[in-house]
């Protein structure tokens, strides 16, 4: 698979989708894609980032990490997308970043990505599984292949049994309470393999 290209495109407050996206990046290297770790713009006043310690001090740790673009989302083949859960829908950071995307989807030039998602939570049931669907209603309109992990693989039972994505509960210290990295792993692989399938379809 190593004509796949692999955007993983992440929003993360404190760090918990950061590290699902870093996952998900190793897995699609493991899979043989060419692999672009990215992070959407952060929009939030400089006021509330400083007033939240572990905030500011996961945007200073990822300064360097590169911000999306749309050439990004061009290149890609395939595209892992990580954000957190706000109120069963995604970080609104996530959201206008799709709002751009308007003149490649006119343009027909997201049709027939390979799109899957992750999430996080502060609980099991805080709209985990809402916001990965959310998500996917803007991957209709674009004309992507949704390729979620369904039960395709026992890992995914162990990381919570989500078919939908990838999704961590995050505990009041701030770390992930099941152990997903294995789920992450598979779902990057399975991305990057049906990717493959559909690019050599579409050259035949």
């Amino acid at each position: 698979m190593s004509n796949v290209n692999l955007a993983i495109i992440y929003y993360s407050a404190t760090g918990s989708n950061y590290q699902l996206a870093q996952w998900a990046a190793e897995g699609g290297k493991n899979a043989g894609a060419q692999v672009r770790l990215l992070k959407v713009p952060e929009h939030a006043p400089q006021a509330a980032i400083d007033s939240n310690p572990v905030w500011k001090a996961h945007v200073e740790a990822t300064q360097n990490v590169p911000v999306v673009s749309l050439a990004d989302v061009e290149w890609a083949d395939a595209i892992i997308f990580s954000v957190p859960t706000r109120f069963g829908n995604m970080a609104a950071q996530m959201k206008q970043f799709f709002d751009t995307t308007g003149g490649l989807w006119f343009q027909g030039k997201l049709v027939d990505k390979v799109v899957s998602a992750m999430t996080s939570a502060q609980n099991p049931h805080g709209g985990q599984e809402q916001t990965i669907l959310s998500l996917y209603t803007t991957m209709y309109h674009w004309g992507a292949i949704i390729a979620s992990p369904g039960y395709t693989d026992p890992v995914t039972f162990a990381a919570g049994g989500n078919p939908y994505g990838t999704s961590v509960t995050i505990g009041q210290d701030g770390k992930m309470i099941e152990d997903v990295k294995g789920a992450v792993m598979h779902q990057a692989k399975r991305t990057v393999t049906v990717a493959g399938w559909v690019k050599s379809g579409k050259g035949s």
